[in-house]
Parts: structure tokens; C-alpha cells; sequence
């Protein structure tokens, strides 16, 4: 899959998760540019700090910076998507019932914690 699609996609499933289960950068956008495009650990936190740094991250952004982790296009493409999906996701949360939202967000990070569990 080309690499910017990847990132779209990667960005609109973690908005859209976001909005929905109010989970997105570290549970998600980690997980997926290390697991799906191969990115070292400390490039996709930083990067994923970046994508966030206005409304979150200066500070933690600063040292990812200086340390040469941080891959800006991976990040602002992201950014792009994430507030698409963002505003999808909570549409959809309103939407749903409150127990199906918490058992969603149950499966997502038992998901995510097998496969960090059995990674290599």
C-alpha cells in the first residue's frame, strides 16, 4: 500500500476512534506506523507528539525534535485525516449506546495489548 495512503487511513481510524472511545495517538497511531510501515518506536511517538503539538505536546515535541525523531509528512498528513475522523467518530459515539461504546473500546485494547503481548 503506498505510504501515504497508509497515513491517511492510519490518521481517519484514529480521529475516528478518538471521537468514538476517546482513544487515538498513543493506543493507535503508535501501534499502527510501527506494526504497518515499519517505523522505528521513537520516530512514531515523536511524530505522533507532532501531529498533536499544538494542542498537546510542544514541550515532548522539542526533545523528539532535537533527538532527529520526528518524521514531519508522516505527521501532517495524519493530522489532516485525524480531525475527519475525530468528528465521524463522535457522530457515531452520540449515535450508539453507552455500553456498546465501552465494550468497542474494551476490544480495541485487548486487541492491541495480545498482539504487543506475542509481538517479537
Amino acid at each position: 500500500m503506498n505510504t501515504v495512503y497508509a497515513l491517511l487511513i492510519i490518521g481517519l481510524a484514529a480521529g475516528y476512534l478518538s471521537g468514538l472511545i476517546g482513544i487515538g495517538g498513543g493506543v493507535i497511531i503508535v501501534p499502527a506506523l510501527v506494526y504497518l510501515l515499519s517505523m522505528n518506536q521513537k520516530t512514531a511517538q515523536g511524530s505522533t507528539l507532532f501531529m498533536f503539538l499544538f494542542p498537546v505536546g510542544l514541550l515532548g515535541v522539542y526533545n523528539y525534535h532535537k533527538a532527529g525523531h520526528i518524521d514531519y509528512r508522516t505527521a501532517a498528513i495524519m493530522a489532516i485525516t485525524f480531525v475527519v475522523g475525530s468528528y465521524l467518530g463522535s457522530k457515531t459515539a452520540i449515535a450508539f449506546d453507552t455500553k456498546v461504546v465501552k465494550q468497542v473500546f474494551a476490544v480495541v485494547i485487548i486487541l492491541i495489548g495480545v498482539k504487543m503481548l506475542w509481538d517479537k
